[in-house]
């Protein structure tokens, strides 16, 4: 029975997390908390890029990313079809 609890509570987890990653991140308007589920970006990240939105505005486009510091190309092209800017 405890087998079959713990199959159901990770198909659940799964199926959640497959649902979450469907929706691409809005990189303008995603907290912290979202933007670091994004690979390669974890809470220094994240904070990071609400920080540069802050001073400077929108994302205009994904590749302006990069202008945060701690994000390279690598980063950026690991997460192209997560992220949006609309």
């Amino acid at each position: 029975m405890k087998a079959i609890r713990a199959f159901l509570v990770a198909l659940v987890l799964s199926t959640a997390l497959v649902v979450l990653a469907a929706e691409p991140v809005n990189i303008n308007t995603a907290d912290a908390q979202t933007l670091a589920t994004l690979e390669g970006i974890g809470e220094k990240r994240a904070e990071a890029i609400i920080e540069y939105r802050s001073k400077y505005g929108p994302f205009v486009s994904i590749e302006d990313l990069v202008k945060v510091k701690g994000i390279g190309v690598k980063t950026l092209e690991k997460n192209r079809d997560s992220m949006t800017v609309e």
